[in-house]
């Protein structure tokens, strides 16, 4: 499924109190793609996640889930959104502590309604896929942190829906786990073809993406590929660096463009998403242009 924001504004509050954390934020997301979502605390991650997942509602602008308006359904079309088309993965693995894994993973669909053999079935299959078959009796106490957000992933997951959200996945787990749990999200996403949108504040963990957007001040100020992240994260000290910098970035993006073209000819991508994207792209590649020129002879 794919998923587009359409200039959504999220105020908590009202007067003199009232916090804006989503200042008319645009986002795009191809059906069956990682996206990493990073930015500062206080920049909208979460609130983000939550309209995503129908667990919240925009103040204004619309949400576009497989082609419909999520923000105009009703509270019953919520419930069954969340519980049949979105997975959602939090921080703090939010298992039940007095049930097993297979319990936790089983419990989604005991409330959509999973005949028991079947859902027995595919919980096992979901911690098996997970790597937790061998400790699908043990409860989330007997757990180590990265064991238990395998089951969370495998919970997530266990109405099969296409979208899974991810809210700082890794944010309790040491180096180790957190890329493992990376690693665990992109072999899903490869196997499945789920899309994913993952906030986190590890550049490692977000780098296993297809591309990479920094909000701040809730908006998205810019979207990357990984290889491009790689060239932002690094300082440049001379004239030189700053144009090599540059010419890379300019590199990245035409091939993106070469890429984009082919799908559409291909007719992977829809006419409209194709323009959208290969002039936002193309607007991108003439600003570096630009301001190649002045590091630059040419």
């Amino acid at each position: 499924m794919s998923i587009e924001v359409n200039d959504v504004v999220k105020v908590y509050g009202s007067g003199e109190t009232a916090v804006t954390a989503l200042r008319g934020l645009n986002l795009y997301v191809d059906e069956g793609e990682i996206r990493a979502i990073v930015g500062p605390s206080g920049s909208g991650k979460t609130t983000l996640i939550n309209i995503l997942g129908g667990i919240d509602k925009p103040s204004s602008g619309i949400v576009i889930v497989d082609g419909e308006n999520i923000t105009d359904y009703k509270e019953k079309e919520l419930l069954e959104y969340r519980r049949k088309k979105v997975g959602i993965v939090f921080q703090f693995f939010n298992l039940i502590p007095t049930l097993t894994a297979l319990e936790n993973v089983e419990l989604p669909m005991i409330l959509a309604g999973f005949p028991r053999q079947t859902r027995k079935k595919r919980a096992v299959e979901l911690l098996e896929l997970v790597g937790m078959k061998h400790r699908m009796n043990h409860r989330p106490t007997m757990l180590s942190g990265g064991e238990q957000q395998r089951v969370a992933i495998a919970t997530a997951l266990a109405n099969d829906p296409k979208i899974i959200l991810a809210d700082e996945p890794t944010g309790e787990l040491d180096t180790e786990n957190s890329r493992q749990i990376a690693k665990l999200f992109k072999g899903i996403n490869e196997e499945t073809g789920k899309t994913m949108v993952i906030v986190t504040h590890d550049i490692s963990v977000a780098m296993f993406a297809k591309r990479i957007s920094r909000i701040e001040d809730g908006v998205v100020k810019a979207t990357y590929t990984p290889a491009e992240m790689e060239i932002e994260l690094k300082v440049p000290k001379t004239t030189e660096e700053i144009a090599k910098k540059i010419e890379e970035k300019i590199a990245i993006i035409t091939k993106e463009m070469d890429d984009l073209s082919k799908m559409f000819k291909e007719g992977r991508i829809e006419a409209d998403v194709f323009v959208e994207r290969y002039n936002e792209l193309k607007k991108r590649k003439e600003e570096l242009e630009k301001e190649l020129k002045k590091y630059t002879l040419i």
